[in-house]
């Protein structure tokens, strides 16, 4: 009964395509953080969920603290796990860390010394359960990892959100530690109040053949080009379902 009127409700929804940019295994996005895991469209389960981002943009940007005046730097990375199918919207790091570290504090500054940073956050308990949701009331299935960015390049400052799409399907064990869900949840906004699209100012960027330059400082006018067309650069193109 519950995957017959799961169908139906899939009928009502509609299909947004989103195409990612995607080059060795990293997933360009339009900001100064690479994506290095997730892939989009992974089914994820665990104690924990990873996420790694690489914050030099591939060696080009130096790690904080950024010297005085830099016209190149990151502000604060948040992010957020969302769905409109369960309206969820659970805090993974909005830069100040909760008890135990249900929300995790500012990632810029963990490891130390990495330019990648491992985001590890233990799954709330309202995911926990085996394979596909099987109620009706299931906070299990589709999400979106919000990637939110607010950073400077090349003197000017930008706020940008990107969306990777993730399936919570695969095995959470129950366990006493894991976090509430509703401690984490926030309200969630319709498309229109995020306003994705007035968000984004910049495309995906620093893929292999992709000529933006970072300025840093110490560099010089010009900076660093992020050029590097050996490397193969594929769109992928991944159906997200969003219900109205």
């Amino acid at each position: 009964m519950f995957f017959r009127l799961w169908a139906l409700l899939c009928a009502a929804q509609t299909t947004l395509a989103l195409n990612f940019t995607v080059s060795g295994g990293q997933v360009f996005t339009p900001g100064l953080v690479v994506v290095d895991a997730p892939q989009p469209g992974t089914p994820l389960g665990g104690d924990i969920i990873e996420v790694a981002l690489d914050v030099s943009t591939n060696g080009r940007l130096p790690l904080p603290p950024y010297a005085e005046g830099s016209p190149s730097q990151i502000h604060n990375v948040t992010i957020f796990l969302y769905s409109y199918a369960t309206g969820k919207n659970l805090t993974i790091t909005n830069g100040t860390a909760s008890a135990n570290n249900a929300s995790l504090g500012d990632i810029m500054f963990q490891e130390p010394g990495s330019t990648v940073k491992h985001v590890k956050w233990t799954w709330p308990d309202c995911l926990v359960g085996d394979g596909q949701p099987t109620e009706v009331d299931s906070a299990r299935g589709v999400y979106n990892i919000s990637i939110r960015q607010n950073f400077r390049l090349n003197g000017n400052d930008h706020y940008t959100i990107f969306d990777l799409p993730i399936s919570v399907t695969n095995r959470i064990d129950a366990s006493d530690e894991r976090p509430s869900c509703d401690a984490l949840n926030n309200p969630l906004l319709t498309p229109d109040q995020v306003d994705v699209m007035g968000a984004n100012d910049l495309p995906d960027m620093f893929a292999p053949g992709d000529a933006t330059t970072v300025q840093t400082s110490g560099a010089g006018a010009g900076a660093l080009s992020r050029r590097s067309g050996a490397s193969w650069v594929s769109l992928v193109g991944v159906a997200v379902a969003i219900i109205l």
